[in-house]
Order: structure tokens, then sequence, then C-alpha cells
């Protein structure tokens, strides 16, 4: 009897619980003051790029219309066939696809392995190799072209992808880093348990470290393709052939010396633009998480 009467309260309690009208909070004041002033964050933020699509279906002549017209008056869908014709999108979008992915991959695993040694393996002058290795952060790259330009012409590599692949892979201070401090997070006894049972390093570093390290290396992942996708300077630099050329680099061939074809280069920019969008819409929890993981991790 005792085990139905409790059965019975039970039932009771959750019934009365459904039937409990929810308490809502109040909305304060600071908080509609805040969500106004993030609301019109967001539309200063996204006005630039909405100017960029309602453009690339403008008239040359609607372009520079005073007063500003924010729609088309005559829409003009043609200008992205112009600009297709115009560059070699297809060709751009393979380069620029197959190097920010080899990047990418390559660079998201380096910094792992390098990451993995600075938190566990111990050696003399780890800690000043480390900070001698964070220091090169504070060194624009601008400063380091010409001496990289001088290596990868010795060894036959400038106008070839290589020399936007190789430097960009192998290194990536921000990314040792950011994993460096997510490795000293896991706790040294997983490993001590995983040696006891007969791994070693490489097998410690692919079963255990690289599936906890699955968030970080994400977002790091995210960013490094992002980076690599609008990467302008090495490219402008490196490459001279317009079949190697990637994308910003085509979406620069509209502006002229002298004049420029503005609704070929709004065109070509939101073309260029659709799929950092795309990946955007279906990463963006990972891309947050990642901006907060980064700013969190000491």
């Amino acid at each position: 009897m005792s085990i139905v009467a409790d059965i019975a309260v039970h039932a009771v309690d959750e019934m009365a619980h459904e039937h409990k009208p929810e308490i809502r909070k109040p909305y304060r004041p600071s908080r509609i003051i805040l969500h106004v002033l993030l609301t019109l964050g967001a539309l200063v933020m996204a006005g630039p790029f909405i100017w960029m699509i309602l453009s690339s279906f403008k008239p040359l002549d609607e372009i520079f219309i005073q007063p500003p017209k924010i729609l088309p008056q005559d829409w003009a869908p043609e200008n992205y066939s112009n600009a297709l014709a115009q560059a070699d999108f297809v060709r751009g979008f393979w380069n620029s696809i197959y190097i920010a992915v080899t990047v990418t991959v390559v660079s998201v695993l380096t910094c792992a392995m390098a990451a993995y040694a600075f938190a566990r393996i111990k050696f003399p002058g780890e800690k000043q190799l480390f900070m001698v290795f964070l220091a090169t952060m504070m060194v624009p790259g601008q400063l380091t072209v010409i001496p990289l330009y001088i290596i990868l012409s010795k060894i036959g590599w400038v106008d070839t992808h290589l020399a936007i692949i190789v430097p960009a892979a192998l290194f990536n201070a921000f990314g040792v880093f950011l994993m460096r401090q997510y490795v000293r997070g896991i706790p040294v006894e997983l490993e001590e348990a995983a040696s006891i049972d007969g791994a070693g390093r490489v097998r410690v570093f692919c079963t255990l470290i690289l599936p906890l390290l699955r968030t970080p290396l994400t977002a790091l992942g995210i960013f490094t393709f992002l980076n690599q996708w609008n990467n302008f300077f090495y490219p402008l630099i490196f490459l001279n052939s317009e079949e190697k050329f990637t994308i910003p680099l085509l979406v620069n061939q509209f502006k002229g010396a002298y004049s420029s074809d503005w609704t070929g280069l709004m065109a070509a920019a939101t073309l260029a633009a659709g799929p950092m969008l795309i990946i955007f819409i279906i990463a963006q929890r990972q891309i947050v998480e990642g901006i907060a993981l980064s700013g969190s991790k000491t």
C-alpha cells in the first residue's frame, strides 16, 4: 500500500507541477536598451554587406546616383554573368578551396602536435623556446615577406601554390598557443593510465589527446579556413600566372588604375563572400564557441 500511496502522491505532484503557471521575469529597462543597442549594432555591421548585394544588381548609372537609392530601380542580374565571363571564377574557386582545405588540415595537425610537445615533453629551454615562438606573433608579416620571397625563389616555389600552402600550414603560432592551453587542461592521469597499458607517445596523442581536443580543433580549423580564403597579400606577392590566382586576386582585377568596373566588382565580391556566408550559417555555433574559448583559456 505504501508503494501505491507514493505513486499517487508523485502523480498529484506531477499534475500540480503541470498546471502551475509559469512566472515570467519582467523585462528590465536596461535589458531592453541592451537589445536595442545590439540590434542597431547588427544593422550597422550588416549595412555594407547588404549594400554590396543590392549594388551588384544595379546598372552602372545607379551606382553613383544622388541621392543614393538602396533598392535598384532597374534590376541588372546580368552583372553576375558579366563578372563570370570576365574572370575565371571556376578555376579561382577551385584554387582557393584546395589551398584553404590543405592549409587547414595540415595546420590543425601540426598545431596539435606542437602544442602536445610544448605541454607535455620537458626539455632544456622549453619555456624560453615557447616564449620566442609566441613572440613571432608580434612581428608583422610585411616585415618577413622579403626574406621569405628570397628563400622561396631560391627553391623555385615562386608562382606556385606551394609558396602559399607550406609557410601557412607549417607555422601557426596562435594555433599552437591555443592548443597548448587545452592540452595543459587535460589531466595527466589519463596519459599515465594509457602509458601503464603500454601506449607510447604517438598512440596517446592519436587515441587520447586528439579526441579530447575536438572542440578547439574545430574552431581553429574554421578560423584557419576563413583566413586562407580571404588571404590577399601573400597570393599577390607570390603568384604571377592568372590561372593560379585565388578568389581575392580575381576580385581585385575589377579595379583598374584609371577606372573600375563597379557593378562587376560588387557581383564578384558577392560571389566571393557566398561560401563564407554558407560556412558561417552552418558552423556559427562552432565559430562563437571558438571565439569564447580563445578568450577564456589562460
